[in-house]
């Protein structure tokens, strides 16, 4: 098939058949601005609406060849295949572009699942094998193309004949737009915020008329706890505009490979006193590539601004006046519950939940003990487990039974999530026999005891518990 897209303007069109299969291609071409005719005995409530409200011409009997004169574009829409069939051969017979609802090799036109962010218009086709999977295809658009994408081509639109005569060099109108398209500007209008990427458009185009290099920006995403498809539509969007990403160790390969191909990658993940690169270190390192026009993603494991130093990051960027946005991720203490069938609240079990990190400082982990061991709340540790013996055994002085539901969940929502449930009393030796490794997350509280009932997520065989 070729695809085309046809001007409706003072096109006609004829459908004929009254049923709701006619109802809905009368919808999209009045939407369109097609003027339509329909001819049945009998119309469908859905297509009664219109035909009061005067949008739709309708004649009240049989299909007569008569009926396609002055016509642009047939429909045929009935449940008789004989007559849908004939409509068809006198369509051809006069030049008429026909559509043949449900039967492709009849029809000279059939119609696209479409997404509409007018005026930006994408159309979906399987060639009228499935028009299912097109259906399919087109919902996945419509999450990932933002609702306002329209107003991004409007602008473009408005800005057109400006930049044309600021910027005489096709190449250099290339370049510009594309740094408009891919990078804050068309942000900021997706975000809603159309004056400010008005006046950050011209502060742009008047940089470019004296040569005048631009400062790039960061991206703070969250990666989410491993599976690609926790991911937001935004961090997906942000992750194929990058020029270079700065990833941790916790990011995992399958979210890596949906990064631009073309983006520069740098490692900077960090293990319990083995730091690949320094935390100043980073931050000075998103300053520069964001100082040098560069889109730099700074990817992180979870979300940003829990357990992430995402707030030291982004306060240096402040301090050096660096555009940047953050994009929250799905922390690993939802993630990895929810995939383990552990609800972090319950009404029966848990009030309330804490979220605190285990790391070692020195030989002892200190925390308010007092607060945390409390019967009627879950406690989430991160980064616990080379102190899951000093927490278990804290918990137990500071007032929780031994045998308090605990659980470690290694890997969380990834094809090698590991999940193994004890009690405060059992689970450091646990650790070692069942040979648990970083990254694992620690979950106390009555709500483990939920995890047998609760489990839903089935990963790799060999991992299964």
């Amino acid at each position: 098939m070729l695809p085309l897209f046809w001007n409706p303007k003072s096109r006609k069109c004829l459908v004929v058949g009254g049923g709701d299969v006619a109802a809905r291609k009368v919808s999209l071409l009045l939407q369109c601005g097609v003027s339509v005719s329909v001819v049945s005995p009998r119309l469908s409530r859905n297509l009664q609406e219109p035909v009061n409200q005067g949008q739709v011409v309708y004649t009240a009997r049989e299909f007569r060849v008569s009926d396609l004169e002055g016509t642009d574009l047939a429909i045929a829409a009935t449940d008789n295949s004989t007559l849908n069939q004939s409509i068809a051969q006198q369509c051809d017979q006069r030049g008429i572009l026909v559509n043949v609802v449900d039967s492709r090799d009849t029809s000279s036109v059939i119609f696209g699942s479409l997404v509409d962010r007018d005026p930006v218009q994408v159309s979906v086709s399987s060639g009228g094998a499935s028009p299912v999977l097109a259906r399919s295809l087109r919902s996945r658009l419509e999450a990932y193309i933002p609702a306002t994408f329209g107003e991004l081509s409007k602008l473009v639109s408005t800005y057109r004949s400006v930049v044309k005569s600021t910027l005489p060099s096709p190449h250099e109108r290339q370049k510009f737009w594309e740094s408009i398209l891919e990078g804050p500007v068309a942000e900021l209008v997706l975000s809603g915020f159309l004056d400010d990427a008005k006046r950050m458009l011209e502060r742009q185009l008047d940089d470019w008329r004296h040569k005048t290099v631009s400062s790039g920006e960061v991206y703070l995403v969250g990666a989410g706890p491993g599976d690609p498809d926790l991911l937001t539509f935004r961090a997906l969007r942000l992750m194929q505009q990058a020029d270079v990403v700065v990833y941790d160790r916790l990011v995992s390969n399958p979210i890596l490979d949906l990064v631009r191909r073309g983006a520069e990658k740098v490692y900077a993940g960090k293990k319990s006193a083995n730091h690949t690169i320094p935390q100043e270190g980073i931050n000075a390192l998103l300053v520069r590539l964001a100082k040098e026009g560069k889109r730099v993603l700074r990817l992180k494991g979870g979300d940003p601004f829990i357990f992430g130093r995402g707030g030291e990051e982004i306060e240096t960027l402040v301090d050096e006046g660096i555009t940047f946005q953050v994009v929250p991720g799905i922390t690993a203490a939802s993630g990895c519950a929810t995939y383990a069938g552990i609800p972090l609240t319950h009404r029966d079990y848990s009030q309330a939940c804490i979220f605190v990190t285990g790391h070692q400082k020195g030989e002892s982990v200190d925390l308010h003990w007092d607060a945390l061991a409390k019967k009627d709340q879950t406690v989430v540790f991160y980064m616990g487990l080379s102190s899951v013996g000093i927490i278990c055994k804290k918990m137990i002085e500071h007032g929780l039974e031994k045998q308090m539901p605990a659980a470690l969940i290694q890997q969380g929502t990834t094809p090698e999530q590991k999940v193994v449930v004890g009690t405060l009393e059992d689970l450091p030796a646990r650790v070692a026999v069942e040979q648990i490794k970083a990254p694992t997350l620690i979950i106390i509280g009555e709500v483990v005891r939920l995890h047998k009932t609760l489990e839903w997520f089935q990963p790799k065989p060999s991992s299964a518990q």
